[in-house]
C-alpha cells in the first residue's frame, strides 16, 4: 500500500468521521528531559504512559503523526480474550501452568479496557459480547474441540457458552454459519475514540504528548537521547510502541525489531445508517462477530449517534476482512467488501457502503505478541497480530511494572520465542503471499 493510498483510506474512515473532539497536541520544538520517553501515540504507548504516570514517573509521548494514526485508530474495534495465536502455541513454548497465567492476563486486559473507559469517561460506544462462529460442519467440529479444551484447561465456559447448529440462528440471523460460541466478557468499541480518550486521560495526569514528532535517532546509554527534527528528549527509560510503523517512520531506531514483524493490510467498510430494529434482528446480542477461517471476516454493528449527520436510532454495520499480505490494496475494495457482507447477511444486499478504509497491522511468525528489551532501559512492545485493542493495554501495564522493578510478568511474555520472517526484506512478502494463498484455498475447501 502506498503512502498516498493509505492516507486516502485513512481519511475515508467512519471512525475519523465520527471522532470525538480532541485537544491539539503540539510538535516538540525544544530539548527536554523526562523519566520515561514513550515512542508511539497508539493504544500501547498511551497505556504505558498512563501506567507509568500512575507510578509517579514523568512521561513524554512522541507520536510521528497524530494520536491514533496507526492500527489503534483504524481497526475492527473488537475486544477479545486470548492472543492471536492458539493457546497451544503458548503451552508448547512455556508449559501449561505458564500458559494459564498468560490466558489470565488476557482476561485482565479486557477488564483494563473497561476500567479506563470508566476512569476517563471515554465516550467510545463500548459494548459487551463476542461471537466466534464456524462456516461449515468440519470447522464447527474443530471449533467445538477447541472450546471443550479451553473449558477443561482454562475454565473458559465460565465466561462463554457453546452454540449448537440448532441454536445458531437465534444468535446470528445468517445462512453462513454452522455453530459457534458466545463470550460475554469480550466485546467491542469505537477504537479511535477510545484512543483519543486515552490520550486525553494521559494528558490530564500530566503526561506530555507531542504530535508530528517522529524520532529520527536514538543514542543509548544510562540516559537515552531521542532526537526529532526540531527537538530532543533525554530519558532514563524508553518504551518503543510504534509497532508496524516504527521501522517505516524511524528505520534507524531499532532495525532488529523490523525483521520479526510483517505488515498486513486489513480493510473495513461502514454502511449507511440502518434501523436499529433490523440490526437487533440480525445480531440480537449486538455482539462483535468473527469467523474461524484463517483468512477471516469480522464485523459488528456500531452506534451512529456520534456521526456528523446525527441520525437517531440508527446503527451502521462495520464489516472487515479482505486481508492483504502483499502491501497492495485489493482492487474494487468497496464493492468486494460489500459482496462479502451480503453473503453473510443477504438482508443487507441493497444497503449502501458509505465508508471504506484500511491500514497495516503487524503480525509475528507465530502470531504471539513480542515484548521485551533492547537494552536494560529500552523496552519494546509489538506483534499484537490483530488482537491489540485489549492486549495493548496489558502490554502498557507490564512494561510499567517492569520499569518500576516488578518484571516477572513482562519476562514471562518475553520468554515466548520469536523468529525473523524468512527471505529477508525482498523475499519475505512473496513467500508469505504464497503461504496465504494456500490457507485461502484451504478455507474455501472447508
Amino acid at each position: 500500500m502506498s503512502a498516498a493510498t493509505e492516507l486516502k483510506l485513512t481519511q475515508n474512515s467512519y471512525y475519523a468521521a465520527s471522532a470525538n473532539e480532541q485537544p491539539q497536541y503540539p510538535t516538540l520544538n525544544a530539548d527536554i528531559e523526562a523519566d520515561i520517553c514513550v515512542v508511539g501515540g497508539g493504544f500501547a504507548g498511551l497505556s504505558a504512559a498512563i501506567e507509568l504516570r500512575d507510578r509517579g514517573y514523568s512521561v513524554v509521548v512522541l507520536e510521528a503523526k497524530h494520536i491514533g494514526w496507526g492500527a489503534s485508530g483504524r481497526n475492527g474495534g473488537q475486544i477479545i480474550a486470548g492472543l492471536a495465536c492458539e493457546q497451544s502455541v503458548i503451552e508448547k513454548a512455556l508449559g501449561l501452568d505458564a500458559a494459564k497465567k498468560v490466558w489470565g492476563m488476557t482476561l485482565e486486559a479486557l477488564d483494563l479496557v473497561r476500567e479506563r473507559v470508566k476512569r476517563f469517561n471515554i465516550q467510545c460506544d463500548s459494548k459487551d459480547g463476542f461471537l466466534g462462529v464456524a462456516v461449515n460442519p468440519a470447522k464447527g467440529a474443530a471449533l467445538r474441540e477447541w472450546f471443550d479444551g479451553m473449558a477443561k484447561n482454562y475454565n473458559y465456559d465460565t465466561d462463554a457458552k457453546w452454540i449448537s447448529p440448532n441454536d445458531i440462528q437465534q444468535w446470528i440471523d445468517s445462512p453462513r454459519y454452522h455453530s459457534g460460541y458466545y463470550d460475554c466478557r469480550s466485546g467491542h468499541l469505537h477504537p479511535l475514540n477510545y484512543c483519543l480518550g486515552l490520550a486525553k486521560g494521559a494528558a490530564s495526569l500530566g503526561v506530555k504528548i507531542f504530535q508530528n514528532s517522529a524520532v529520527q535517532a536514538m543514542q543509548q546509554g544510562e540516559v537515552v537521547k531521542l532526537n526529532t527534527e526540531t527537538g530532543s528528549v533525554k530519558a532514563r527509560f524508553v518504551v518503543l510502541a510504534g509497532n508496524m510503523y516504527l521501522p517505516e517512520v524511524s528505520p534507524k531506531l531499532a532495525p532488529s525489531l523490523a525483521k520479526r514483524i510483517m505488515p498486513v493490510g486489513t480493510y473495513i467498510i461502514a454502511t449507511e445508517p440502518i434501523d436499529a430494529n433490523v440490526a437487533a434482528k440480525l445480531i440480537p446480542t449486538q455482539s462483535a462477530v468473527c469467523d474461524t477461517n484463517f483468512v477471516l471476516d469480522y464485523f459488528r454493528f456500531a452506534a451512529d449517534h456520534h456521526s456528523k449527520d446525527h441520525h437517531s436510532n440508527k446503527q451502521r454495520m462495520i464489516y472487515g476482512g479482505r486481508v492483504s499480505y502483499s502491501a497492495m490494496t485489493p482492487p474494487n475494495l468497496s464493492a468486494s467488501m460489500q459482496a462479502r457482507m451480503a453473503e453473510t447477511f443477504p438482508q443487507l444486499a441493497n444497503i449502501k457502503v458509505e465508508y471504506t478504509w484500511g491500514g497495516f497491522v503487524d503480525i509475528t511468525m507465530n502470531r504471539a505478541p513480542d515484548f521485551g528489551r533492547l537494552a536494560p532501559n529500552v523496552y519494546y512492545l509489538q506483534g499484537f497480530s490483530g488482537h491489540g485493542v485489549a492486549l495493548t493495554g496489558l502490554a502498557g501495564k507490564l512494561v510499567a511494572e517492569a520499569i518500576a522493578g516488578q518484571a516477572e510478568r513482562l519476562d514471562l511474555m518475553a520468554r515466548i520465542p520469536h523468529h525473523d520472517f524468512p527471505g529477508g526484506k525482498l523475499l519475505r512478502t512473496p513467500a508469505l503471499i504464497l503461504g496465504m494463498a494456500w490457507y485461502q484455498l484451504r478455507d474455501a475447501l472447508g
